[in-house]
């Protein structure tokens, strides 16, 4: 029986760098699945909450009076109209690399920004209630009272605020995400495809080489030797 030790073997340079090599990798593949998820629930929920009623008011007809609502995209459609260009940026990540992910990526952040601001200062819904007692009453000069907010701007502007938290992610860890061209080299030319060797004895063979698109007939060695 031979002699085992239960001293760990010797660390050794490279398994030192290889270390933060790793964590990166590791954090990088988690930082994608988090900006993914904010992203898409922030676009979610902004797009959902923007079709609630943001504010409500009573317009005066004669002696009576008319209650009044207005939601989201009656106030400001600039939440969701924000909130579609994050989800197109948070796809497109992935489709490009270097500079223009990086640009990409501000877009993102930039889109749940600017849906969180216009939310909270489009929040009042006074011009667009107004606008509809105007309507309502057929007189231009109808101003809307007994004016109440809810509380969808502000679930709105947190929806917002998921989708910059993704854009952060993505300027911070973006580069080292993956890109949907995974089959191409990192140089942007295709990956060489190597023929697997075909047994002409074999039939299953054979058919494994046409159902690849290859000529079974055809020798690989004698095409390198060209």
């Amino acid at each position: 029986m031979g002699y085992v030790s239960a001293v760990p073997p010797p660390r050794t340079d490279a398994d030192a760098d290889a270390e933060p090599e790793a964590r990166e990798r590791s954090g990088g593949r988690r930082s994608v699945a988090v900006a993914l998820l904010l992203g898409a629930l922030g676009a979610t929920v902004v797009l959902l909450a923007s079709g609630r009623t943001w504010a409500r008011g009573t317009a005066a007809i004669g002696s009576d009076s008319l209650q009044l609502t207005a939601d989201g995209r009656a106030v400001t459609g600039l939440p969701a109209a924000l909130a579609i260009v994050g989800l197109a940026a948070l796809v497109a990540v992935f489709a490009v690399r270097g500079r223009s992910r990086l640009l990409v990526s501000g877009l993102l952040a930039l889109s749940g920004l600017g849906a969180a601001l216009s939310a909270l200062f489009g929040a009042d819904g006074r011009r667009a209630l107004d606008a509809q007692a105007a309507r309502t009453t057929a007189d231009s000069a109808a101003h809307v009272a007994g004016l109440t907010q809810t509380t969808w701007p502000y679930v709105t502007a947190a929806g917002a605020a998921l989708i910059l938290a993704a854009g952060l992610l993505a300027l911070r860890f973006g580069r080292g995400w993956p890109s949907m061209g995974g089959r191409y080299e990192r140089d942007g030319s295709p990956r060489t495809r190597t023929a697997a060797a075909v047994d002409p004895d074999r039939p299953e063979d054979l058919w494994k080489a046409l159902d690849r698109g290859e000529d079974p007939t055809t020798d690989p060695g004698a095409d390198r030797a060209h």
